[in-house]
C-alpha cells in the first residue's frame, strides 16, 4: 500500500492541497480494500492486488479530472448517515448538518410535521426522521432524479419519508397537505457572478438546477418558500432557511415583512452567515 499511497499523492499534487490529498487516499482505500481509519494505518505494509491496483488508478485518473470524489465513490456520510451521491443531485455539504443540528436542538414537538423543499439527495429530510422521534416527514423536489434519490436514501436508512414532485416556483400553492410544524430548505443561492469563484468540481459536475439563482433576484427561492409557509405551517410554526451569506439582512428583512418573527441568523462553523430561523405566529404580526 505504501507504493499505492505514494503513487497518489504523486498524481494528485498540485491538483489538491495537501490535506484534502489525505482524506481522498483514506477514502479511496476504504472503498477498495473496505478498511476503516484503523485498517487503514495498520495495514501500509500489505501489497495491493493487480485488481485492486486497477480501481485506485482508475479513481484517482477521475479525480485529476477534478470529479467530485462523492460521485466517484458513489456514497458520502451525512450527519452520521450514509447516503448515495449521484450525478445530478447536489452532494451534501458539512454547513447543512449544522441546520439539521439547529432545527433538533430547537424543536422538542411530540410527533411533528416536518417538509424539506427542494430536498436534493434527501440528506435533511432523511436525517431529521432518522433523528426525530415520531416526526412525520415530507420532501420534495423539481427534479426527479432527486425525487428518486431520496427514496433510496430513505430506504437505505429505514427512515419513512413521504416524496413528490413540486415546483416551488410555478407550481401553485400546495393546500392539500397535513399542517406543517417545520418548513426547511437549502434552495439555490448562488449568484451567476459567484460563479466565476467556484471550482471545475462543482461547475463542471454538480447540478446547475440547485445552485444558480439570477443576480436580480437573489432571493427568488427564500420569498416563494415564506408565501408557501404562511398558508401551511401551523400557527407558531418554525420556517428554516440555509443562506447565502450576502443576503442574510436581506432575507430577514423579507421574512419580517411577511409576518414571520423570532428571525434569527446565526453563523456556520466558518464563520459566515448561513441559517435563518424564523416563526409564524398566524394571530397576527408580533415582534416577539
Amino acid at each position: 500500500m505504501k507504493a499505492g499511497i505514494a503513487s497518489i499523492r504523486k498524481e494528485l499534487a498540485g491538483i489538491y492541497s495537501n490535506e484534502e490529498i489525505d482524506s481522498l487516499i483514506f477514502l479511496i482505500f476504504e472503498k477498495v480494500k473496505g478498511y476503516s481509519r484503523t485498517q487503514f494505518l495498520l495495514g501500509r505494509e500489505e501489497k495491493l492486488t493487480e485488481e485492486e491496483l486497477l480501481k485506485m488508478y482508475q479513481i484517482v485518473s477521475r479525480l485529476k479530472s477534478h470529479e467530485p470524489i462523492q460521485y466517484i465513490l458513489g456514497d458520502t456520510e451525512f450527519f452520521g448517515l450514509p447516503f448515495y451521491t449521484v450525478p445530478g443531485v447536489l452532494i451534501p455539504r458539512p454547513e447543512t448538518e449544522e441546520l439539521v443540528q439547529w432545527i433538533i436542538q430547537e424543536n422538542k414537538l411530540a410527533e411533528p410535521n416536518v417538509l424539506d423543499i427542494g430536498t436534493g439527495s434527501g440528506c435533511i429530510a432523511v436525517s431529521l426522521r432518522n433523528k426525530i422521534p415520531g416526526s412525520t416527514v415530507l420532501a420534495c423536489d423539481i427534479s426527479r432524479i432527486c425525487i428518486e434519490t431520496t427514496r433510496r436514501n430513505a430506504e437505505l436508512n429505514k427512515t419513512d419519508v413521504t416524496v413528490f414532485e413540486y415546483d416551488i416556483l410555478t407550481s401553485a400553492l400546495k393546500k392539500d397537505l397535513p399542517k406543517l410544524d417545520i418548513i426547511v430548505s437549502n434552495p439555490p443561492y448562488v449568484t451567476e457572478t459567484e460563479k466565476l469563484l467556484m471550482g471545475k468540481n462543482v461547475l463542471d459536475y454538480e447540478p446547475e438546477l440547485a445552485l444558480f439563482v439570477p443576480d436580480e433576484e437573489p432571493l427568488i427561492f427564500y420569498t416563494r418558500i415564506a408565501d408557501f409557509a404562511q398558508v401551511n405551517l401551523n400557527d407558531g410554526g418554525r420556517l428554516y432557511f440555509e443562506i447565502n451569506e450576502t443576503f442574510g439582512k436581506e432575507c430577514m428583512e423579507m421574512l419580517r415583512v411577511k409576518g414571520f418573527s423570532e428571525i434569527e441568523l446565526k453563523k456556520d462553523i466558518h464563520n459566515k452567515d448561513r441559517m435563518i430561523r424564523s416563526v409564524l405566529f398566524k394571530s397576527g404580526f408580533t415582534d416577539r
